[in-house]
């Protein structure tokens, strides 16, 4: 059984929230220009779900976060969060965009590869597209859409989130598609939610505010509760090691603080052959004399590279001397993926 209907029956049996609203008259609008480009909303962190009516729930998926246009004269675009064109990337999915009926669209999502729980498995969808820089395509990606911001020449981000999802819905749900899914919105208290999401070993999960528009940036309209924490970190340097999977022993990241890189510790686990000996192919290529962090007092046996590469880091908790505990490495992040190194909050 897939994780949402697991999810849906851990929960007392919740079905699916439907459209509380239905779909406005958008007939009686303007024809919009369609923007060649939308900035995201994003889900801001926090370590609580809230509660409420004007709150939704959904899963968080784990992949990239994907523009899907569908534009007139049966033309499709596939755009990554950093802007980046990856339509020939994803080519069952562009296939069946042209199968939702419409005549323009915008879809907001997130492309995954799921496991066989239905959890989404980042280093699976990593490892179909050719890792880091890697030009595959996949047809096993899957697009879990969960908002809509243009229809038919219309611009709908003014409208309440309730509502654009209920129009989103009625295009995805009278013909289901292999490539594009609904990301289903859970009818459920908030707490519950994260609680058995965690049971599941699922990565966490996303509160909507109904009422809210569509923002781009990180305004709060969007919250992400995490059971596990994540977070992106720069890779300075490393440990070479007989032993170790791909001779990498540990990994050294840093975070930024006040526009200044600052070392955070070190990660020796999550590796596998293969992406251990890929990644240390890409460190050596980036080799220096020193360290780009203050390491006083640090191991010389490590090697230190630019910082340039961008790490997944799954963790549990921070040490009292500012440090990650019990780091795991998940992957890299892409460019095309708008890979932002974390910022230390002011203490």
């Amino acid at each position: 059984m897939c994780a949402r209907r697991v999810l849906r029956a851990g929960l007392g049996g919740h079905t699916l929230q439907g459209p509380l609203t239905r779909r406005r008259k958008l007939e009686r609008l303007f024809t919009d220009p369609m923007p060649q480009r939308v900035e995201p909303c994003l889900a801001l962190l926090t370590s609580k779900s809230p509660t409420g009516r004007d709150w939704s729930y959904e899963i968080k998926w784990d992949g990239y976060r994907l523009a899907l246009h569908i534009e007139p004269g049966e033309r499709v675009r596939i755009i990554t969060r950093g802007g980046h064109d990856w339509t020939s990337r994803f080519p069952i999915i562009a296939h069946d965009a042209l199968e939702l009926g419409v005549n323009s669209a915008i879809l907001d999502g997130e492309a995954v590869i799921v496991d066989e729980r239905g959890a989404s498995d980042f280093g699976a969808l990593q490892k179909a597209l050719g890792g880091l820089g890697g030009k595959r395509t996949t047809s096993q990606a899957i697009l879990y859409a969960f908002d809509l911001l243009y229809l038919n020449g219309h611009d709908i981000r003014a409208l309440a989130c309730e509502e654009r999802r209920g129009i989103l819905e009625d295009i995805l749900g009278g013909s289901p598609h292999n490539s594009i899914h609904l990301s289903e919105d859970i009818n459920a208290d908030g707490p519950a939610f994260l609680r058995l999401a965690c049971e599941m070993g699922l990565e966490g999960i996303i509160a909507k505010r109904r009422s809210a528009p569509y923002r781009s940036g990180r305004g709060g309209e969007w919250l992400k509760i995490k059971c596990v924490q994540s977070e992106s970190f720069v890779i300075i340097g490393y440990e070479p090691s007989v032993a170790a999977p791909g001779g990498v022993g540990r990994i050294l990241v840093a975070a930024r603080e006040d526009g200044q890189l600052v070392y955070v510790g070190s990660v020796s686990t999550g590796f596998t052959d293969a992406s251990a000996t890929a990644l240390r192919e890409q460190m050596d290529q980036l080799i220096i004399e020193k360290p780009a962090v203050n390491m006083t007092g640090r191991s010389k046996a490590y090697r230190w590279i630019k910082p340039e590469l961008v790490a997944e880091i799954e963790f549990r908790a921070w040490t009292d001397d500012g440090e990650l505990r019990h780091g795991s490495f998940k992957g890299l992040r892409e460019s095309a993926d708008e890979a932002s190194v974390y910022d230390l909050p002011d203490q």
